[in-house]
């Protein structure tokens, strides 16, 4: 397949495609966390790392002091045992990655100790490599000059290179995009480090990860190396590196003696790092199970193991046979081995659920209303700020907003989760649209200061795992009610500008694991042009649906909430259908909804309405209805089956909002209004068996219908006001579908 003449080029493509991982590897380090562990962090970094590298060359020393060995064998074995005490943090981000935990509180402390081994690794490995080379020369001179020139290309590259860079993205590049002329800048930048090292007397990977350090971490900069490195690197040249390390591993040159002697040092490693995790559980206040589970993690192997072995071939520390057993022992089975151990592991992980219900409906009136607001981009922004001014924040019955901006993870290895401060300085660089979405939230809270607290977050992290610190931020900061934006905006014109399948998953998500109640708010306020209800003398127009069930009574609560506010006006709309009767539900919802009219019954803002339909031709009949009477139709999810909903999901295309929620959200209804569709808290993930059936309405003369005759009940199909004569009750009105 690899024929003798190829073998050159091969190597030429391995390893430009080493050298620009190891410098994709440094531009998504972190280096502020790497130097500013956490306290566990470093407990368990200097542990692990410390403890590894003694016990395990104090094994290697044994092996060779009782055991008869090859020279070679017996001279390769404190390399063995020097490389099984690194933990490597390019590979922990990978396997987790891979696996979906890097969100994990276990990933991510296992992340942050790995970084804080690497630093130590890092500083002994090239203390080690200088030491060697000071070995190599005579003159004091020249000692002097292999110790020292590695510390000055390091100095000048933290005081000159990194603050350059950083200074002409600011000057230049500051809201722009990479061109392709920076790009090339910077890989010729690369190659002229790599030069530098090797001319001092360094390996030339030194200088590759030493530049890549330097240069800023995420946008502009950082993520846009690592999207054009992505293909032609990770796709073409690296894989070119695994296969010319595949081609060196010849299985067949290892000797049995060779084997068990190797596998005993390195399972012993294994077993020690997991060791080591549990002993220091007093200090780390983890559990054994945690502690287990990180201890696998700091035993993940990769790319930093091959490339080690790699370059201890090439300088002789290890045979082509000792090179085989590491790579087979060390690289291969060990992944394979604690690959399904960590699955198992983090599956018998129980997902943490609230000791209480965390819902609207069960809310005390007085108590703090907790909303959990999640933004993507500033386009949503001002309608979620309506939608929490709606939410009336008063002395009485305040409002803690939990603000998440939500930042895809490029050009970094390890996701953040930033918790934010009043001052500015904790914002992060690659984050500038957090910035203005959280002072947009300030501004919310300074007008309501007396009866409204801001908590603003920041996640940044990969799209398929943003749902976990989602719900994790919404658990641990004790969420009520949930709001996260639909994944299409409209234009102006009324069509859809952008839509995202990657937000639309993240909200689907979201729905099955979320600790409270969520609303998802499909935003048309660009075509209602709505002012904020501070200054909107108009009022804002609500329409409450309901049909039935718990997300049902959800959104009704909510909407109780909101005609509290003196600039809100409600409409609730109740559908009724003909032929049906549970007289348990029934009574179930005529006393949520009559609980909300009885608040309300001096409330000239509030109307209530009862709509009876025949069947889903009917229902969508008179949902069409709304069209521009309103700003925001709130409405519930999930509806049990029932002639109602006959036809309405048959060519639904967001599953996420529920039929009726999706049938409002379409674009070829002609509804212009916001859409807020609500899902009560699930409990273990099911749904309560409280859902409404349609209910019957009788006539006074005990028949299943209304008396069709009367015209002040129907006049042509369209309601006519019927108001009641008792002055405290508020304004309604009832609708009766005459289908044939």
């Amino acid at each position: 397949m690899f024929p003798t003449r190829s073998v050159m080029a091969l190597e030429t493509a391995a390893t430009f495609g080493v050298l620009f991982n190891l410098f994709a590897i440094g531009v998504e380090c972190d280096s502020k966390r790497m130097f500013r562990p956490g306290k566990k962090a470093i407990i368990i970094g200097i542990s692990v790392f410390i403890s590894s590298l003694a016990l395990n060359m104090a094994l290697a020393m044994l092996i060779r002091h009782f055991i008869t060995l090859d020279p070679h064998l017996a001279k390769a074995l404190p390399t063995i045992a020097i490389s099984q005490s690194i933990v490597g943090f390019p590979n922990i981000c990978s396997l987790l990655k891979e696996m979906q935990m890097l969100n994990t509180d276990q990933g991510r402390l296992a992340n942050s100790a790995a970084m804080f081994c690497d630093i130590i690794g890092f500083t002994m490995g090239a203390a080690g490599f200088i030491q060697l080379q000071m070995e190599k020369e005579h003159s004091i001179e020249r000692k002097m000059g292999s110790a020292l020139s590695p510390l000055i290309l390091v100095i000048f590259t933290i005081y000159f290179v990194r603050p350059a860079i950083k200074k002409t993205l600011k000057l230049r590049l500051e809201g722009k995009s990479i061109g392709e002329n920076y790009f090339v800048c910077v890989l010729i930048i690369v190659l002229a480090y790599i030069l530098a090292a090797e001319t001092i007397g360094q390996h030339f990977l030194f200088g590759a990860l030493l530049l890549g350090m330097a240069i800023p971490e995420g946008p502009p900069l950082g993520s846009a190396l690592i999207r054009k490195l992505y293909y032609p690197v990770g796709k073409i040249l690296y894989p070119v590196f695994l296969t010319t390390s595949g081609l060196k591993t010849d299985i067949f040159t290892i000797h049995f003696k060779t084997l068990w002697v190797i596998s005993i040092l390195i399972f012993f490693s294994v077993l020690l790092k997991i060791g080591v995790m549990i002993i220091i559980t007093r200090y780390t206040g983890l559990t054994i199970h945690d502690s287990v589970i990180i201890g696998l993690m700091l035993n993940s192997r990769g790319v930093c193991d091959v490339v080690f072995f790699n370059l201890w071939r090439i300088s002789k520390a290890l045979s082509d046979e000792h090179f085989a057993v590491v790579i087979t022992i060390s690289v291969i089975l060990v992944t394979v081995i604690i690959t399904p151990l960590l699955k198992f592991l983090i599956g018998a992980i129980e997902h943490q659920t609230p000791t209480k219900r965390r819902t609207l409906q069960h809310s005390r009136p007085d108590s703090e209303l907790r909303i959990m607001v999640c933004v993507h981009d500033l386009q949503s922004v001002p309608t979620m700020i309506n939608l929490l001014e709606a939410s009336n924040a008063t002395e009485q019955s305040p409002i803690g907003v939990i603000g998440l901006v939500l930042i895809e993870l490029v050009g970094r290895a390890a996701p953040l989760l930033i918790t934010h401060n009043h001052s500015p300085g904790d914002i992060p660089e690659d984050a500038s649209i957090s910035l203005q979405i959280i002072n947009a939230l300030r501004q919310y809270e300074l007008a309501y200061e007396t009866c409204v607290t801001l908590q603003p977050f920041t996640t940044i992290t990969h799209f398929e795992l943003m749902h976990e610190d989602i719900c994790r931020v919404a658990l641990d900061q004790n969420a009520t009610f949930m709001i996260v934006p639909f994944h299409k905006h409209w234009e102006i014109d009324g069509s859809i500008g952008t839509s995202s399948r990657t937000i639309q998953n993240i909200n689907s998500k979201v729905i099955k694991k979320a600790p409270c109640s969520v609303g998802i708010l499909v935003d048309r306020g660009i075509l209602k042009g709505s002012m904020a209800i501070l200054n909107n003398q108009g009022g804002y127009h609500i329409a409450v649906v309901y049909i039935g069930g718990p997300d049902d009574a959800e959104s009704l609560a909510y909407g109780a909430r909101l005609a509290r506010h003196q600039n809100v006006s409600i409409t609730l709309i109740r559908f009724l259908m003909f032929g049906y009767d549970n007289a348990r539900e029934r009574k179930l919802d005529n006393s949520l909804i009559e609980a909300v009219r009885y608040e309300n019954s001096t409330n000239d803002n509030f109307i209530y309405e009862e709509r009876v339909t025949r069947d889903g031709v009917g229902l969508s009949a008179s949902l069409r209805t709304l069209e521009d009477r309103f700003d925001l139709i709130v409405v519930g999810r999930h509806h049990e089956d029932s002639p109602l909903l006959v036809g309405l999901g048959e060519w639904s295309e967001c599953p996420e909002l529920g039929v009726v929620g999706d049938f409002l959200a379409s674009l070829d209804v002609g509804i212009i209004a916001s859409v807020l569709v609500v899902q009560q808290q699930r409990v273990r993930g099911k749904l309560v068996n409280r859902a409404m059936k349609p209910v019957v309405l009788n006539n006074q003369d005990g028949g299943p219908y209304p008396d069709m005759n009367n015209n002040n009940a129907v006049n042509n199909g369209i309601s006519t006001p019927r108001t009641s004569t008792s002055n405290d009750q508020p304004r309604w009105e009832i609708t009766i579908d005459r289908a044939n």
